[in-house]
């Protein structure tokens, strides 16, 4: 889900084991160990501990869902803590509830197995989402008056690669997809299409993979292609349907400090695709950053952008980054006056060992909003 937030206040919280013998001498180890953990929460401790977490609890605001509260969790681990090469595992834990009646939890991560040979990347999405909404094709979008919709939905996305060298993999996908719209004020906007859809789509994949730290790159470089293949026994949808995902992203350092980093998107549908599985402008917290989640959906799209990231001091730093993207039926109907333009600025704390936290502000056209997430956007 996506999460935005106006941060107010942060309480770090960071687990402990407990013995309740001695009452006060252990209140008062969980109590130096929080605040250690407060001060030099950046230092690798997975070679000490079997999962070294760290919670975070704060108010929030979104523009769709208004103001709440967020809370999140995020971990690293290593299978094999005498290996000092490979880099950690990941698992995040993220969840929010607002006064709009948004509320929804993610779990996601990255599980390098042993010897590093092979890796899951997972994430697993609960979401009640009270939306504005505009219809299910840009034209659409771009004309029809406001309405409102209750969206619920529940995704399952996963990738198992295996390293054949040091850079190239090859992975298999999974994607699970249901969603309803059953509540809605104008359900004409659906064009004639079903309020609710289930999917179970499988796929592969073939990647070069160069970079040092997926959640937190310095160097190197990413290319991914993907199809996923959802076909009609498994869906509730009269035909079978392809989806190709294409993703390029570059990292270089260019002074002290300086990191200047390059993502390229692209996702393509089928023409008659449902829109449980059309692409929404700006509905995650990567791309598009700012605009209202699903103010602008079609069946593909494509996203450009270039981010200059500087550490300041310690465990701060700060980003800019300018780009641009739209959504479109088909290549034939793409429009170049139908690009949107995105930029913005973010601040970024480095809550664990070469994790961040971002909070990121982003501009686009009649549009503006915050974006609090754990890792870089790319």
């Amino acid at each position: 889900m996506q999460t935005r937030f106006l941060i107010t206040t942060v309480f770090i919280l960071t687990t402990t084991t407990c013995s309740y013998a001695q009452p006060t001498e252990e209140k008062n180890s969980h109590l130096k160990e929080w605040w250690n953990s407060l001060i030099h929460g950046n230092i690798d401790r997975t070679h000490e501990k079997k999962l070294d977490m760290s919670f975070i609890v704060a108010p929030c605001y979104t523009r769709e869902g208004s103001f709440g509260v967020g809370g999140a969790a995020t971990a690293l681990y290593r299978l094999d803590r005498n290996d000092s090469i490979m880099q950690p595992s990941d698992i995040s834990l993220s969840g929010s509830v607002t006064v709009k009646g948004f509320y929804g939890i993610t779990v996601k991560g990255n599980n390098h197995f042993k010897n590093n040979k092979t890796r899951l990347s997972y994430r697993l999405q609960f979401l009640n989402k009270n939306l504005d909404f505009w219809g299910i094709s840009y034209e659409g979008c771009a004309m029809n008056p406001i309405s409102a919709s209750t969206r619920r939905e529940v995704n399952w996305e996963s990738d198992y690669v295996y390293k054949f060298t040091h850079a190239f993999h090859v992975g298999a996908a999974l994607n699970i997809k249901y969603a309803d719209m059953s509540k809605m004020s104008n359900p004409a906007y659906l064009d004639g299409q079903k309020d609710s859809y289930f999917f179970a789509g499988v796929g592969a994949s073939i990647q070069y993979d160069t970079r040092d730290f997926i959640l937190n790159p310095k160097r190197g470089v990413y290319l991914m292609l993907r199809e996923v293949v959802y076909p009609k026994v498994a869906s509730n949808y009269n035909r079978t349907l392809f989806s190709t995902t294409a993703i390029f992203d570059a990292y270089q350092r260019i002074w002290p400090g300086g990191v200047l980093a390059m993502d390229l998107y692209g996702q393509f549908n089928n023409k008659e695709i449902p829109w449980t599985l059309r692409e929404e402008l700006g509905s995650g917290s990567d791309r598009m950053r700012g605009y209202y989640g699903g103010r602008y959906i079609d069946c593909n799209q494509i996203t450009a952008q270039l981010e200059l990231r500087q550490h300041i001091y310690s465990r701060l730093g700060c980003v800019a980054w300018v780009g641009g993207g739209t959504v479109f039926p088909s290549f034939n109907k793409l429009q170049f006056n139908h690009v949107l333009p995105n930029y913005g600025l973010g601040l970024r704390v480095e809550f664990k060992h070469h994790v961040n936290i971002r909070i990121d502000y982003g501009f686009g056209k009649d549009t503006a909003g915050f974006v609090f997430q754990f890792a870089e956007a790319f």
